[in-house]
């Protein structure tokens, strides 16, 4: 059994017992969260898609802040002096999916 959750724009292909990194989610370790934005869902080999997909997804928090590699953003220009560095961490949440019904 399988579904697929749209969590932050993106599109995440979820089973139970899984855990997986997502966009920082607002919330602390332990909280529980419903996904009920459902895309695709396989109920025994059924497959309901769109408007038909009445599936919850259920998952709970279980780190609330994960920083992603450092990404960096380096401009120059060569002759001239200019030099620009610009870094960043993305934010991630780690969720474990306990349901989808």
């Amino acid at each position: 059994m399988f579904a697929v959750v749209k969590i932050a724009g993106q599109q995440f292909k979820v089973q139970e017992g899984e855990s997986l990194y997502v966009p920082h989610l607002q919330g602390k370790n332990g909280d529980k969260i419903e996904l009920s934005e459902v895309l695709l869902a396989d109920k025994d080999g059924q497959l309901s898609a769109g408007a038909d997909t009445n599936a919850v997804v259920t998952a709970e928090i279980v780190s609330d802040l994960v920083k992603g590699d450092k990404v960096i953003a380096f401009k120059m220009k060569r002759r001239k002096g200019f030099r620009k560095k610009h870094g960043h961490r993305t934010h991630y949440t780690l969720i474990k999916i306990e349901s989808i019904a």
